[in-house]
């Protein structure tokens, strides 16, 4: 599998490590920090990310937009991970392994920026029923990479 996963302005040093973490656990090609999304080394990244930082290649981007043209570059398909109208919900998304993908995932509090969103070729949100549809970032990436896995392992 060829996935790419794009952190777009992510706060938290916590959630970077989580991400670092579940990079690992399916590992993902390459994992892309951007803005002022922190970087290790840092103490609160490498507590969460339990070594992962070693494991996990990553690069670190000024901006999302660099970041996304860079994969685009490459091949990859720009998928942001975002609740709009006309998103695909995970579980009806089928993804094919020949393809390219870079998962973006969007600010804690803002989202996916939007001109990310202008030039991304799809959108994928994942259910919810509750009543904040919020969840945290390091539990939608686990959840939206599972799927994906679950989902090719099927095919």
């Amino acid at each position: 599998q060829s996935i790419i996963i794009i952190l777009d302005d992510i706060r938290s040093m916590h959630n970077v490590g989580s991400a670092f973490r579940t990079c690992d656990a399916f590992m993902i090609e390459a994992l892309y920090l951007c803005g002022y999304t922190p970087q290790p080394p840092h103490r609160d990244i490498h507590k969460t990310a339990l070594g992962a930082t070693e494991t996990v290649n990553w690069q670190y981007f000024g901006n999302t937009m660099e970041a996304v043209n860079t994969a685009k570059g490459l091949g990859y398909k720009i998928i942001a991970i975002e609740q709009v109208h006309n998103s695909t919900m995970l579980n009806n998304y089928r993804y094919n392994i020949e393809e390219k993908i870079a998962l973006v995932f969007g600010n804690e509090v803002t989202g996916v920026s939007e001109d990310v969103m202008q030039i991304a070729d799809n959108c994928i949100e994942i259910p919810q029923w509750g009543s904040k549809h919020s969840l945290n970032i390091s539990v939608s990436l686990g959840v939206v990479l599972w799927e994906l896995v679950r989902n090719l392992k099927q095919n």
